[in-house]
């Protein structure tokens, strides 16, 4: 006999719980009742607990096991692990196993690791993997490997090509600021082209670094969806070609190839979705998303082999990035072109959550994603806008800003995060930027200009 704290009585009788001799619910096959911090339990012999709300039972964990395990707990020496949303994890014979039920083709695990909020087992062999998508297992490095990012470009800010400022003043502002990269969007459209050239000359005399977006989507000149990956391809590649051509001699080496496309209207399905499955994307347009950034790719290296090139992703769009890396499509078929960057590249507004503890699909629990990332794809990553939303006060934003970039910098020294831009420099108004017209905005500006001067890149 079991009592709780309003003094009822709970007893077990032919596998059945009764309190003060009453059937409490229908229950069966019972061997278990347990008293635990103020809750009656009941086990069933299959080993599945439920815990008594008052007028019924509840499927839940054992209650003795505790909550989440810590990050960084690991199979062995730990028995089990249990995740964000209570569910227990334990590894026999080498298959993992959640909730007693094999989670994916896993057969030869030595480790069981929870890091990140995510998990990664090694095998026997050595070789990491992390449970992804549809509890697929996608071969990675060591989560736990501690990367530091190349010193140089970490203090960034976002900008246009047609500002109206000379490139004298603007190049005085960003020094000013203390930023040692720009990043702006460019076409082979001439004008454009010719803009940025004129940039990159006098950055490049002033030992500034242009962060170039080759601005091709899945769209063509008269807004038509391109009508092949091989058409999107050779589209990217012959603009990523003459943007190239044109800059390599003034010191450009960094590209990102596209600008959110994995949030065009014709590749998401639901843009409230977080992005972290693959179904969430459209099957049918995805080769052209595809063509396009294998063609800018493929084009920025045809001209300078050595250039590095990112591929820009928003939220937490894992589900897109694995995809591309892995040549896979939304449907799941395999065995399509892979797309292959040198720099992960991600947008992170605060709309979309904490960077190291973003949420994924249907509210569900966070996970590092720049840990993720350097673990899956094993190159830097840089973080190609950030802000917070339109609507915020500059005392919010400027408190934001410190925050912010805080957490960014003590990370680009063990998740590789190579460079934080801000969006921003000049939005015409006081939405994003940090100046309008030259004239700085004093909450925001002073916020991002002490933190830089105090924070070196090195």
């Amino acid at each position: 006999m079991v009592i709780d704290n309003q003094n009822a009585s709970w007893t077990l009788v032919d596998g059945s719980v009764y309190r003060n001799g009453v059937a409490a619910g229908n229950t069966y096959n019972v061997s278990l009742i347990l008293w635990y911090g103020g809750v009656i339990y009941h086990e069933g012999t299959g080993g599945q607990f439920y815990g008594w709300n008052g007028s019924g039972w509840q499927s839940c964990d054992d209650p003795r096991l505790g909550g989440t395990s810590a990050d960084g707990a690991a199979i062995p020496p730990a028995s089990y692990l249990i995740d964000k949303v209570g569910a227990i994890w334990t590894v026999a014979n080498g298959v993992v196993y959640r909730d007693r039920s094999a989670v994916g083709t896993m057969s030869n695990a030595a480790l069981l690791l929870w890091y990140g909020g995510k998990f990664w087992a090694q095998t026997t062999g050595g070789q990491f993997y992390v449970c992804a998508d549809a509890d697929q297992w996608l071969p990675c490095n060591d989560p736990r490997i501690v990367t530091a990012a190349p010193a140089g470009s970490f203090h960034g800010i976002n900008g246009h090509y047609d500002y109206l400022y000379s490139t004298t003043q603007l190049v005085s502002i960003i020094k000013t600021l203390g930023c040692s990269t720009y990043r702006l969007s460019c076409t082979d459209n001439p004008s454009q082209l010719a803009a940025v050239v004129a940039l990159a000359q006098a950055f490049q005399s002033e030992g500034l670094t242009l962060f170039v977006i080759v601005d091709v989507g899945i769209y063509d000149n008269n807004g038509n969806l391109f009508t092949s990956e091989s058409a999107a391809y050779t589209r990217g590649f012959n603009c990523a070609v003459a943007v190239a051509a044109a800059l390599q001699p003034h010191g450009v080496t960094m590209y990102e190839c596209g600008n959110e496309l994995t949030r065009a209207s014709g590749i998401i399905l639901d843009s409230t979705t977080a992005g972290t499955k693959v179904v969430d994307f459209n099957n049918a347009n995805w080769p052209l998303m595809r063509g396009a950034m294998r063609g800018m790719i493929a084009g920025v290296k045809s001209v300078q082999a050595d250039a590095q090139c990112g591929v820009n992703f928003c939220v937490a769009d894992i589900g897109a990035s694995d995809a591309l890396w892995d040549g896979k499509q939304p449907d799941g078929t395999s065995g399509h072109p892979t797309v292959r960057w040198d720099l992960t590249t991600w947008h992170n507004y605060e709309v979309y959550g904490d960077l190291f503890d973003i949420g994924s699909d249907g509210s569900g629990p966070g996970f590092d994603l720049p840990t993720y990332c350097k673990a899956r794809y094993g190159v830097p990553f840089v973080i190609s806008e950030w802000n917070t939303g339109p609507e915020k006060t500059g005392a919010y934003r400027a408190h934001y800003i410190a925050s912010r970039l805080l957490t960014y910098y003590q990370a680009r020294k063990t998740k590789n995060i190579q460079s934080a831009m801000y969006y921003e420099l000049d939005s015409g108004d006081a939405t994003y930027g940090l100046v309008i017209n030259g004239t700085a905005l004093s909450l925001p500006y002073d916020a991002f200009a002490s933190f830089v001067a105090s924070h070196p890149d090195s």
